[in-house]
């Protein structure tokens, strides 16, 4: 779990590479009250200067492109799915293990209880620093963290009780023992079983939701987005290296391939959108969870009133609705020799 006190004090260090002018306004704060320690006033320099942090930072993050947004997404102290169950639910109890190979660290799953609603909780879980994330595998999933993930589902299932999954992965993880083990098989297994479990499903995207590493445990009901996520089939620098062999064009892929939460909410891939507090998630963890929390038990409200079978039916249909092609008759004749 995060120690709020040394998070606040270690994320006030941390500056992504569009918030210099906001970096170089904190560094001079810090430099003032540093002074003012010796019995200088400098009070009321320090407060027009903290005016003008509140602004930089206030216009900054009203005007982020896709590229930004990426980065955000991407914190180093954006808080994680552990946080969240810390923040937002209590009675957590951890399940490990697929019954088959192992357990993948990648992913965390148990029951908890939110508010009046006891669930289910299945995340990608990355880590702090590089051991840690060497521990967590960067939060990309093994096959076993995805049959892990299924056999709490079918556990949720036979229990009667939603499932909420966090989503925030850059992808499954690549690697060819993962491969060896059934990668692919495992996400498509995950796939159809969403499809068709009889109980209530909600994802919620808190960070990065990349590719099938994202679908294999994001086939729900409602598909909750943060405000700074971002929701790809490919990583922006993925798909830049893939068209134009060059991965520095990242910023021109992310605008491409329209993965921000509004846009996707424009075209009704996602369901709801959770505000997060000014600067990003990482800023304010507590208000963020409240936040989520507030959605999360808004859709549960919803969802644990609808019966089992039309549960299955509104799933079914809602993805069947996604995507938009146009039909146009072709520009030339084709020759029949």
């Amino acid at each position: 779990m995060v120690n709020e006190k040394n998070e606040e004090q270690v994320v006030a260090e941390v500056y992504l590479p569009f918030e210099k002018s906001i970096a170089d306004l904190d560094q001079k704060i810090k430099e003032l009250k540093h002074i003012s320690q010796n019995g200088i006033e400098l009070s009321d320099e320090i407060k027009d200067l903290r005016k003008k942090y509140d602004a930089a930072l206030k216009n900054t993050y009203a005007h982020l492109t896709s590229w930004q947004r990426v980065q955000v997404a991407r914190h180093p102290h954006r808080p994680y799915t552990l946080n969240y169950i810390d923040l937002m639910m209590e009675d957590f109890i951890e399940i490990s293990g697929d019954r088959y190979f192992g357990d993948d660290k990648a992913i965390v799953t148990g029951f908890a209880r939110i508010g009046n609603y006891r669930v289910v909780v299945i995340g990608h879980q990355k880590g702090r620093g590089t051991k840690e994330n060497i521990y967590r595998h960067f939060g990309s999933a093994h096959p076993e963290g995805y049959r892990k993930a299924l056999r709490v589902m079918k556990l949720a299932e036979r229990f009667n009780l939603p499932v909420i999954t966090f989503i925030d992965t850059p992808g499954a993880y690549p690697g060819i023992k993962a491969e060896e083990r059934g990668q692919a098989e495992a996400i498509a297994y995950n796939l159809r079983a969403m499809s068709i479990l009889e109980v209530p499903i909600i994802s919620v995207i808190i960070g990065e939701g990349g590719s099938g590493g994202a679908l294999g445990i994001g086939v729900t009901d409602k598909i909750i987005m943060l405000e700074n996520a971002y929701y790809s089939v490919i990583s922006p620098e993925g798909c830049a290296a893939i068209l134009w062999k060059d991965s520095t064009r990242a910023p021109e892929a992310a605008v491409a391939l329209k993965i921000t939460a509004d846009e996707l909410f424009d075209i009704k891939l996602i369901d709801d959108i959770v505000k997060e507090p000014l600067g990003g998630a990482h800023r304010d963890v507590k208000k963020t969870a409240k936040n989520l929390k507030e959605k999360l038990e808004k859709h549960l409200a919803v969802l644990t009133t609808i019966s089992k079978k039309e549960l299955c039916e509104n799933r079914y249909a809602k993805y069947r609705k996604i995507g938009v092609f146009k039909e146009g008759k072709p520009r030339r004749k084709i020759s029949s020799k």
